[in-house]
């Protein structure tokens, strides 16, 4: 099938993250089958997802290739053409998961319908991964297979939309629930009783406090923006009535790092108040990546000057198996979760002809 094509099929399945995403990997793993790659279908913990991962010939080395098959939802946004079919405008293709980041596994699928005709002298490995859009939570139960089933490629792209430029890092993040414990009682006799609300507000004020010191005093990235860790307290709720005291508050939050930090040790200076309860919801690692190890790609692009991102991307995770790791696709994150999301059709065919050079570069 031609890109285009491709794309359209990608498209049509409603792989929001709500949902089952087995229709999509199920057609994508036979799309890489018949095109002569071995296929391993690695399932959810839940049995309702799954990723795969797929190789290409045979030897060391070569070539991986990442993508995410979740969507966000389009539930609250205006659309004007329909979210879960490709249409043209102009220049520009329309669909939820054109730029995040169907766009980048509609080109994977055109290069492997090629291999076997022409086949590299390296091999070549596709990762496809799950909910990613709910904090990474898909590649950390696939990692460990990676390289027991595809063996240890020389560079892992993550397609993330960058315009095609080299991104070599992006923060970790790790999001977080303060569960604030009180005492109910009648609010005429508030003093008698523990206000739940009370420490949740402390806790927030503590945050605050926490972000103001990591920004005078905090580890620094000028090509990073914020260039300091940054944390955000994002949801509080508390309360059934203004006349009862609260026994119960949740609080929300979240701590961005650098590659280099732990977000443990920022937490570690966080006062908390007593009687609350705080629990990692999930993480997911930096990314910081040598230049000088992603030769390979920078040779090809026009602009080989690295970047780094304010969005975090599943790269951390390869760049944890001493993979050398850069996030490199096509469009712009900023047409991504935009209702009416779309790329340019000469996005895509730059990205499927830069990965065309780099699977048979060398």
């Amino acid at each position: 099938m031609p890109l285009l094509p491709l794309l359209d099929r990608l498209i049509g399945f409603p792989t929001v993250s709500s949902q089952s995403n087995l229709p999509l990997i199920d057609w994508a793993g036979a799309q890489l089958g018949a095109a002569g790659f071995a296929v391993t279908r690695i399932p959810s913990a839940c049995g309702t997802k799954a990723g795969l991962l797929a190789r290409f010939g045979t030897g060391p080395g070569g070539t991986l290739l990442s993508a995410h098959t979740d969507v966000v939802p389009v539930e609250g946004q205006d659309w004007t053409v329909a979210p879960f079919a490709l249409t043209r405008r102009g220049a520009r293709l329309h669909g939820r998961g054109t730029t995040d980041m169907k766009g980048f596994i509609a080109c994977v699928l055109a290069l492997a319908e090629g291999l076997r005709a022409r086949p590299p002298a390296r091999p070549v490995m596709v990762a496809l991964s799950w909910d990613e859009e709910l904090g990474c939570r898909g590649i950390p139960q696939m990692i460990d297979r990676v390289i027991p089933v595809l063996g240890r490629p020389e560079l892992c792209v993550v397609g993330e939309p960058t315009l095609l430029r080299m991104a070599t890092g992006h923060k970790g993040k790790a999001s977080y629930r303060a569960i604030c414990h009180g005492t109910a009682g009648h609010s005429a006799l508030a003093p008698r009783y523990r206000n739940a609300l009370h420490p949740a507000a402390e806790l927030v004020l503590a945050l605050r406090a926490a972000q103001e010191r990591l920004l005078r005093e905090g580890l620094r990235d000028p090509d990073q923006d914020p260039p300091c860790a940054t944390v955000h307290a994002g949801v509080l709720r508390g309360g059934v009535a203004l006349n009862v005291v609260p026994d119960r508050a949740e609080l929300l939050f979240e701590i961005r790092h650098l590659a280099q930090e732990r977000p443990e040790d920022i937490l570690a200076g966080i006062p908390v108040p007593e009687g609350v309860e705080i629990a990692c919801t999930g993480a997911y690692p930096g990314l910081e990546t040598d230049p000088a190890r992603l030769g390979a790609l920078a040779r090809l692009l026009p602009d080989p000057a690295p970047v780094k991102l304010a969005y975090g991307t599943e790269a951390g995770y390869f760049a944890g198996l001493g993979i050398p790791t850069a996030v490199c696709g096509p469009g712009t994150m900023e047409d991504g979760h935009q209702p009416d999301e779309s790329i340019a059709e000469t996005e895509l065919h730059a990205c499927l002809a830069l990965l065309e050079r780099l699977v048979r570069a060398g």
